[in-house]
């Protein structure tokens, strides 16, 4: 592929929730395959742009992909001498100059989709825009989704995504990537049910939470295993009440700063 979708390919691949390394020629003496500003992205299977081919391009790869496979991976530079007196391990090249090559880890970041964009649910998603993570935001209702209510989230860090799913929001959970977390605080119970139901039957999901009093949850317990057929341990997956404990208030933003607070911890308890 053409230099130019090394952008397209870094999205790539945070959309998928894979990692990535993007090389940069950082530096050029002399004579060299590419000018600097050149950049590659490398995958874990596949690469998109060029630094030039040949031994340069091979090593980077080579080196990106052990970078991905390192927990907490740091950014590194690579220093080429473009002479036939150096023979790399893919070859020779020499065409008289120098080059470093920056490799910056491009980690995945977190996915998180909210279900349910009212009162608790957009203060939520006020915290969650301010980092860098995917933010779905799934209603059922037009209005809570209008373009001058989330106006409020117009300078997000976070990328995010507005689903208007009028019908069926359960069909959302099949399009999140994986390792997406769920909380389920929909407007209405019965949705609120369908949700936890295709929640369980929706494989690749990170945590499921879901809002609401104890009884509720007795209820759906029940609902879950009789008419659903889950068993306890599947249902077990299903976190509730959600938020920090010893948290007790009520407002809409005292919740929401509870949520989140537990989001970030289960963030930390994610990265590698």
């Amino acid at each position: 592929m053409p230099d130019t979708t090394w952008v397209a390919a870094v999205a790539r691949l945070r959309a998928r929730r894979e990692p990535g390394v993007l090389a940069t020629v950082a530096t050029v003496r002399g004579h060299a395959p590419r000018k600097a500003g050149a950049k590659l992205v490398v995958g874990r299977t596949g690469t998109w742009g060029s630094i030039g081919g040949g031994n340069i391009e091979a090593v980077v790869i080579d080196r990106a992909r052990d970078l991905i496979g390192t927990p907490g991976p740091e950014p590194e530079l690579l220093d080429f001498a473009l002479n036939d007196k150096v023979t790399g391990p893919h070859g020779v090249q020499c065409c008289g100059g120098a080059v470093g090559v920056l490799l910056e880890p491009l980690p995945t970041v977190p996915a998180v989709a909210v279900f349910g964009v009212g009162h608790v649910g957009l203060e939520l998603a006020r915290i969650l825009a301010r980092h860098d993570l995917d933010l779905h935001l799934v209603d059922s209702r037009a209005d809570m989704l209008a373009e001058e209510r989330l106006g409020v989230l117009a300078d997000a860090v976070a990328q995010v995504r507005v689903h208007h799913t009028p019908l069926l929001p359960e069909e959302v959970l099949e399009e999140l990537p994986a390792g997406t977390h769920v909380l389920i605080m929909t407007h209405d119970h019965a949705e609120d049910a369908a949700l936890c139901d295709a929640a369980l039957r929706t494989e690749g999901l990170g945590s499921v939470g879901l809002i609401g009093s104890a009884a509720k949850w007795a209820r759906f317990r029940q609902r879950l295993a009789t008419e659903g057929g889950h068993d306890a341990e599947a249902i077990d997956r299903i976190r509730t009440p959600i938020g920090i404990a010893g948290i007790t208030g009520k407002e809409p933003a005292t919740i929401a700063v509870s949520v989140a607070a537990d989001l970030l911890r289960r963030f930390e308890e994610d990265r590698p």
